[in-house]
């Protein structure tokens, strides 16, 4: 799929396309209507069991649809949900790694870990199992040279102690001195087993054996823990030792693992290979209630949860009759330590007996599973909306015939009000209304005539079905902030008002030529002259716009027209000013969304997608090059089959050169000017528009598109579209219809 069809303007239908003229000619087919009609008004009765028996069909086949689509999206969200998460993991486990193995691989590091080994070796009376550090023959001095070699890199990747085993997995040195000379730890045991074989890893969390300080700064064990553990090796790269690094699961793994949250249910965990929860829950404090946590200060379900199936849902009131620890694995935690991965949206009881739907995947390497669920109850409740909405519907449809005829006849009489208010619509003030020129998220717009001046007006009204006091002030505040703007590449607004009826409106120019958009898709890529002459009256547009702390965040193909305005040709009009952000007005931050992703991904600048807060002026000047690259070669900067892969793109990916991808030469100093403002970093952009204009003047064909090149191409092209005309206002409408209309808006 050709992910620009998303964002061109679709071709209206025609008003009388072939195929739907009717006529009556046969009068034994009017006959036969009319009497029908008869008896269903005589009959009245009819019609609730005819709803009933339609409405039973309609309900069954809506429901399997919606229930099979969902399924379907509920699938495809999980199973997303859980690669990201699992990605995200894998590249913190691997940061860890490539930390520890930076520590392992220090020279000074490994120094004074071959001398702390020779010592050992040295040593003839050093027994196995618990003993005290002089008694392995290592100085006091030593220990505290490896602490200090180690501190800096601890401190800044936050790792909590330290300690270095022999192959024989023997504790040689360690931040916590009681635990030096032990042997054999089970709970060391997998990840030293990986490090001496020349494996760093990274162990799923476990209850401490040493003292350390919990939460609440208490010392004691038992205390959530885990490591990432890094072979050391000697000068001819053999294992000798194992470094390892202890962490806190809290601060980061728990935490990672919290992000992959849907909704007020969903979660995403970890549980190691005997189901125990190796990640804190979102539901702790639900849990003590329901008495699968102790109720004590700063109680976790971390380590101290089993991620097992009670048999029924103890959130409305069910108690199992066996123990915990003889309840078997949910089904999903029996299916993830077998190693096997999944999807299940046909639902199945999770830890608290509540039914879930859910994705899991059991990471070999690392020993534990990750699971992402939600109960179904939030997952499917359109459904259960849409069942109780239909059931209402039964209720209704048991009113008797007689009620059923007065409420025939109250609708009768509600559609001819409505038919009367459609066309008192066609009047707003001085304005008669001719033609609806294109609809969008926030308004209408329509071609209309002022009484007086009989000028062409394109008028925008409000969508009486979105009124509400914010959709007010935008409306109104999209009006002050384009009544600021006089630079003439600006739409201009000629008046606002309300009607008595409340219908709130503005008339602007009316302009009849094509937006670039369109420019490009009947014509393709422009001459570099005419692409220098196009973007120099977009510059100076935003010049105007960005001088009074404005800025536009939508620049895009589809929101700059071009016209032949009097006897001047290709000029070009800057629209929409409806998503335009104030620099310097915080209160008009909520109403302009900018704590959301807003813009068209096709033109949106790295800042935008990543942090919207933070737009400004150079924002709008990427968009500015995405035009210029588009007006050059014919095709955007980037292309990808979803709006996510778009994202990315702009974010991370380097644009290649306009003459690579228009497989011709362009002149340097234009492809220079172009990739300039394609620049990732805000600072090694053209920091105003007027610098970008500067740029392009030092083109050789900066001032060779002529108005004698202009309007030969007009003569040419003029009739073309002249059959489109208004599809300026068309353009322009669908821009300044709203917000909304043609961009992506996700309000974060």
């Amino acid at each position: 799929m050709n992910p620009m069809n998303l964002f061109r303007k679709k071709p209206r239908p025609s008003a009388h396309p072939e195929g739907v003229h009717m006529t009556w000619a046969h009068s034994s087919a009017a006959r036969t209507a009319t009497r029908t009609a008869i008896f269903l008004k005589q009959q009245t009765w009819v019609f609730p069991i005819l709803a009933i028996v339609v409405l039973s069909v309609l309900a069954f086949s809506v429901r399997k649809a919606i229930e099979s689509t969902m399924k379907a999206n509920l699938q495809s969200q999980l199973q997303t949900l859980l690669n990201v998460e699992k990605e995200m993991l894998q590249t913190w486990i691997g940061v860890q790694c490539a930390n520890a193995e930076s520590e392992a691989n220090d020279f000074q590091v490994r120094e004074t870990i071959y001398e702390l080994l020779a010592e050992i070796e040295q040593s003839e009376q050093a027994p196995q199992g618990l003993i005290p550090a002089t008694r392995l023959n290592i100085g006091v001095e030593t220990h505290r040279k490896l602490r200090n070699e180690l501190g800096p890199g601890m401190a800044s990747h936050n790792y909590l102690g330290y300690f270095v085993a022999d192959k024989n997995k023997r504790i040689v040195s360690a931040t916590h001195e009681e635990t030096i000379g032990l042997q054999n730890l089970p709970e060391y045991d997998t990840f030293l087993t990986r490090a001496l074989e020349g494996k760093t890893s990274v162990c799923p969390p476990f209850p401490s054996n040493t003292m350390q300080k919990d939460a609440a700064g208490n010392l004691r064990t038992g205390v959530p823990t885990m490591f990432v553990c890094a072979p050391v090796r000697d000068a001819r790269f053999q294992v000798v030792a194992a470094l390892a690094f202890r962490m806190r699961p809290e601060s980061e793994f728990t935490r990672l693992m919290q992000l992959g949250q849907i909704g007020k249910t969903g979660e995403t965990y970890a549980f190691d290979k005997s189901g125990r929860m190796v990640s804190g829950s979102r539901f702790d404090e639900s849990l003590i209630l329901l008495g699968l946590l102790p109720d004590t200060p700063l109680s976790s379900s971390i380590l101290n949860l089993s991620v097992k199936d009670p048999g029924g849902n103890l959130a409305t009131g069910y108690r199992p009759a066996l123990r915990r620890g003889d309840l078997p694995l949910t089904k999903m935690a029996a299916s993830a330590v077998l190693g096997n991965s999944g999807v299940d949206v046909n639902g199945y009881r999770d830890y608290r007996g509540v039914p879930v739907i859910g994705a899991w995947t059991w990471m070999e390497a690392h020993q534990m599973g990750v699971a992402t669920e939600i109960d179904s109850a939030e997952a499917f409740r359109p459904l259960s909306i849409l069942q109780w909405t239909f059931w209402g519907l039964y209720a209704l449809l048991a009113i008797s015939s007689a009620a059923i005829f007065v409420f025939t006849l109250m609708v009768a009489r509600l559609r001819r009000q409505a038919q009367k208010s459609a066309i008192e619509s066609q009047k707003l003030g001085q304005y008669t209304l001719e033609k609806k020129l294109g609809t969008g998220g926030m308004g209408v717009v329509y071609k209309g005539i002022h009484a007086v001046l009989r000028r062409p007006t394109a008028i925008k009204l409000l969508n009486v079905d979105k009124v509400n006091d914010d959709s007010i002030k935008r409306f109104e505040r999209e009006v002050q902030i384009t009544c600021q703007l006089n630079h003439p590449n600006t739409v201009a607004i000629y008046d606002y008002g309300r009607t008595p009826e409340g219908v709130f409106y503005y008339a602007m120019e009316y302009l009849d030529g094509i937006d670039l958009q369109t420019l490009v898709d009947r014509y393709g890529a422009q001459p570099e002259d005419r692409v220098i002459h196009i973007l120099r009256q977009i510059c100076g547009s935003l010049y105007e716009a960005h001088s009074l702390g404005l800025v536009h965040r939508d620049i895009k193909p589809a929101n700059i027209m071009f016209n032949r305005r009097g006897s001047e040709p290709d000029v070009v009009k800057v629209l929409d000013f409806g998503l335009v952000k104030a620099l310097d007005d915080e209160k008009n931050a909520g109403m302009t969304s900018t704590n959301g992703l807003t813009g068209t991904p096709l033109y949106m600048s790295p800042e935008s997608i990543q942090t919207p807060q933070s737009v400004d002026a150079r924002s709008d000047i990427y968009a500015v090059g995405a035009v210029g690259y588009f007006l050059l070669t014919g095709q955007p900067v980037f292309s990808g089959s979803s709006i996510v892969e778009l994202c990315q793109a702009h974010v991370a990916r380097q644009p290649d050169p306009p003459s690579v991808k228009l497989g011709k030469p362009v002149s340097p100093e234009l492809e220079g000017a172009i990739m300039a403002c394609l620049e990732k970093s805000r600072a090694r952009r053209p920091q105003t528009t007027r610098d970008l204009i500067l740029l392009m003047s030092r083109c050789p064909s900066a001032n060779t598109w002529s108005i004698e090149d202009a309007d030969a191409w007009w003569g040419r092209h003029e009739r073309s579209h002249a059959s489109t005309t208004g599809t300026a206002a068309s353009d322009a409408n669908k821009s300044a219809a709203s917000a909304g209309f043609d961009q992506t808006m996700i309000t974060g």
